[in-house]
């Protein structure tokens, strides 16, 4: 009787891991988006001091209509925002006798010397995109001493409160698009992807700032195991 009832006792064991597995590869998935720098200064549209090539009015309301089509489907959405203070390091003006996009060696590191962009508090640093439905928008750069391409962290290293904002919300598959697509694209989607998510990145949602720096991004995010798709598709990305 004890060895019978034993046994019962293991098969209802199995039968409750069958019934209710714990495994990661049955965790249900939870998709978010990472809207990229969609601001004043990087576009076009707004004569931004900083802006990348086809970031006109059509592309930004393309990005929005996109980005409320992934809300409908069920998408968590979050943002990133360029935040600088004036005095930042990666600003030219902040070093007498520089010019714009010069590389200049700082404490061991090559810096691009970028126009003054998305300062804080000044209208161009507004994200263009409905802020309403996004869940957080994360703030990156404000330190005055290190530039910040990933949503993730800056390039000193100091995390922003992405990966933690993600995980709370039990996120464990990312779609990122935005600007520009050979920098803060890249940075985030490649930071994403190194803190254990599964990205997918929207290349008809993204510019970049030029065609051979872009192509190179791409197949380097690729290359990385990231997802790659030329438009929006919810069923892909879902699958991917």
């Amino acid at each position: 009787m004890k060895a019978l009832m034993a046994l019962m006792a293991v098969m209802a064991v199995g039968m409750y891991l069958v019934a209710f597995p714990t495994g990661s590869a049955f965790a249900e998935e939870k998709i978010g988006v990472i809207v990229v720098d969609v601001q004043g200064d990087f576009t076009q549209w707004k004569k931004g001091s900083l802006a990348v090539p086809g970031t006109d009015k059509a592309f930004v309301d393309k990005v929005q209509k996109a980005t409320d089509d992934l809300n409908k489907a069920g998408f968590v959405l979050f943002a990133t925002q360029d935040w600088h203070p004036g005095n930042h390091v990666s600003f030219f003006t902040n070093h007498p006798g520089k010019k714009p996009f010069e590389m200049l060696a700082i404490e061991g590191r090559n810096q691009i010397l970028w126009p003054p962009h998305c300062v804080q508090g000044t209208e161009n640093a507004k994200v263009l995109v409905d802020n309403n439905p996004f869940l957080a928008i994360v703030k990156k750069g404000q330190d005055t001493k290190y530039d910040s391409y990933s949503g993730f962290q800056d390039d000193g290293g100091q995390k922003t409160e992405m990966d933690k904002i993600l995980k709370r919300n039990k996120i464990n598959k990312v779609v990122v698009y935005g600007i520009a697509t050979d920098y803060c694209v890249k940075a985030t989607a490649i930071d994403a992807k190194n803190a254990g998510y599964n990205v997918v990145v929207i290349e008809g949602l993204s510019k970049g700032v030029a065609p051979d720096t872009t192509q190179k991004a791409l197949d380097e995010m690729k290359s990385k195991g990231i997802t790659v798709l030329e438009e929006v598709d919810v069923e892909k990305i879902k699958g991917s």
